[in-house]
């Protein structure tokens, strides 16, 4: 579940005041848990060797694998033992300012809906298994756990500094398209990689995007795209170490020099990256307009 970068309003008919509905399970239908079970078996037998081994070891110490549509109140103790996260149905995006509530109290909105089957491949907008099957086994990683509380708590703060477009960056970078280094290998972490066929191989596997080391300030720069795959992806060295960088980081000043300098447009290389694999870009040059 991504921001939505709206202002706050009154939460839809049915919810309640922080936007949370009951999943009422039993209203899926035997086609909705078909399409999850059509994706989890395809994911599952992709990710091994390519997603870290954080987010393999989520999967199977939360049983995602049982068939169908997991039921959160279940899926949520076993998760809130380890962690103490619980997963919350929503009815949709939602404000930022419910998101990070959410998010700051160790609770993690997912979407109350499935894709059709005719869109196993493309969802604009984040459904039950990118929600679950992307992110929620990362949160049973217990430093990966903390950084999500710890987004959450800036993004708190971030509101009042106007700075929400700055921190959106870095989770767009982490937790939805990160990748980490783990025995000298890169393997994928964010939920909007694991949670795609295509994507799960090529930000691995193509030369055509960027893959930078991640840099905090370098990573709030950068601009991103919601609608393709990515043209850069930040490596980080480990879970640790991106949550150092992010709780011993004074943000207020680094918003403010963030404000002073440009962005970083899609897809470039700058002065001082530390770069992985510089990548052709030709995926974008393709799909460019003529």
């Amino acid at each position: 579940m991504t921001m939505n970068a709206t202002p706050d309003f009154s939460p839809p008919e049915g919810a309640a005041a922080d936007w949370t509905v009951p999943q009422n399970w039993q209203h899926f239908s035997a086609g909705d848990h078909a399409v999850w079970d059509t994706l989890f078996a395809r994911q599952a037998a992709l990710l091994p060797g390519r997603a870290s081994e954080a987010y393999l070891r989520g999967l199977d110490v939360l049983k995602l694998s049982k068939p169908g549509i997991p039921d959160f109140e279940e899926l949520s103790d076993r998760l809130e033992a380890l962690t103490g996260w619980r997963v919350v149905a929503v009815p949709g995006l939602v404000p930022d300012a419910v998101f990070f509530d959410h998010m700051a109290n160790r609770r993690f909105v997912a979407g109350n809906f499935i894709r059709r089957a005719d869109q196993l491949d493309y969802l604009q907008e984040p459904d039950v298994f990118h929600d679950v099957f992307g992110h929620v086994p990362m949160l049973a990683d217990p430093v990966f756990a903390d950084y999500l509380m710890a987004y959450g708590i800036g993004g708190q703060r971030a509101g009042g500094l106007d700075a929400l477009k700055y921190l959106a960056r870095l989770y767009w970078y982490t937790v939805e398209f990160g990748l980490v280094r783990e025995g000298g290998e890169l393997r994928i972490y964010g939920s909007g990689i694991v949670s795609s066929y295509a994507e799960s191989q090529f930000a691995l596997d193509s030369d055509s995007p960027n893959r930078i080391a991640f840099d905090l300030e370098r990573v709030m720069r950068t601009e991103y795209r919601i609608d393709d795959f990515q043209q850069n992806y930040f490596v980080i060295p480990s879970f640790e170490e991106l949550l150092r960088a992010t709780t011993q980081t004074d943000f207020a000043p680094l918003y403010r020099a963030i404000r002073r300098g440009p962005d970083i447009p899609v897809g470039e290389i700058v002065d001082g990256d530390d770069v992985v694999t510089r990548g052709t870009q030709a995926y974008a040059r393709e799909k460019a307009p003529a």
